[in-house]
């Protein structure tokens, strides 16, 4: 009968992951250096497990839903928000707050009264929306205009934080050592001298991390961070939205930003896609600067 062949790196990850979660799980090519699987998690417990095994064997992870660029070399696996993730229910009832999951469409949001996705694609989920850059595209200081009031993400490292309103009575999001190096380094960052001269009328940046310095009147909230995130920044576990105030972007009318503005961008950005993910576990396959 002769010796079973060894397991690849990519065989051994798939088998170990199958086995660990509880999700829908799909292969979709075995061909070397470009080995891809489809995960629909079940819970954000098989998120984590993605991230523990995909640290171990160096496979990149991405999320479904975000506009597709080139091909990415390497093994790859896609989270794919499905229906065990997609709450949207009132936090209280007649209350214009909402915690939606990440796997709800933006069609059944609109349904329930969010008139501001109403020109928004019916089929995107909100883990989608809510990390297409294009959807998220208000004046420079005003992302409040995005409704978002909390999340909770899941960092590369596996690091859980609750990101939302922030000031000197609201410390709550540096409750972990890794987010109390992480959020003075982006306040940091964004009070650097390259930084604040992409202070225009719109934010050419990828990352929205003008929401550091709100319009005059709006308060800090770290959430607005996911804002526009590529997938590429952390796993959004779930959203806290208020329905009037979430105002619909529009993508068709934003454009990457010029030549010279678009280096300065990129140094910004790529400054902040290292603070969030050093080892790069997360991929952005979209439109790059």
């Amino acid at each position: 009968m002769g010796r079973r062949p060894p397991q690849t790196v990519w065989q051994t990850f798939c088998s170990r992951l199958k086995a660990r979660v509880q999700g829908e799980w799909t292969e979709l090519s075995a061909e070397p250096d470009h080995e891809q699987a489809r995960l629909e998690p079940a819970s954000s417990a098989d998120v984590h497990m993605v991230l523990t095994l995909a640290g171990e064997y160096g496979v990149t992870v991405c999320l479904e839903g975000v506009p597709q660029a080139s091909e990415t070399d390497g093994p790859l696996i896609v989270l794919a928000p499905g229906r065990q993730m997609a709450r949207c229910d009132r936090l209280e009832p007649n209350s214009n707050r909402w915690f939606v999951q990440p796997g709800c469409l933006l069609g059944e949001m609109e349904a329930k009264g969010f008139q501001g996705l109403a020109n928004a694609p019916a089929g995107m989920t909100v883990a989608a929306w809510l990390a297409d850059r294009r959807q998220h595209d208000w004046p420079t200081g005003r992302t409040n205009l995005s409704g978002v009031l909390h999340c909770s993400v899941i960092l590369a490292d596996n690091t859980q934080a609750a990101l939302g309103p922030f000031g000197q009575d609201n410390r709550n999001p540096l409750d972990s050592l890794r987010m109390q190096q992480l959020i003075p380094a982006l306040f940091q960052l964004m009070g650097e001298s390259e930084t604040q001269a992409l202070r225009q009328a719109l934010w050419p940046g990828r990352y929205r991390l003008d929401a550091l310095e709100p319009a005059e009147g709006e308060d800090i909230n770290l959430a607005h961070l996911m804002l526009g995130h590529g997938g590429d920044l952390a796993w959004v576990e779930w959203l806290v939205l208020d329905e009037t105030v979430l105002t619909g972007s529009d993508p068709e009318g934003w454009s990457w930003p010029n030549q010279e503005q678009s280096w300065q961008a990129q140094d910004v950005d790529s400054r902040i896609k290292a603070l969030f993910d050093p080892v790069d576990r997360f991929s952005y396959p979209g439109q790059t600067l």
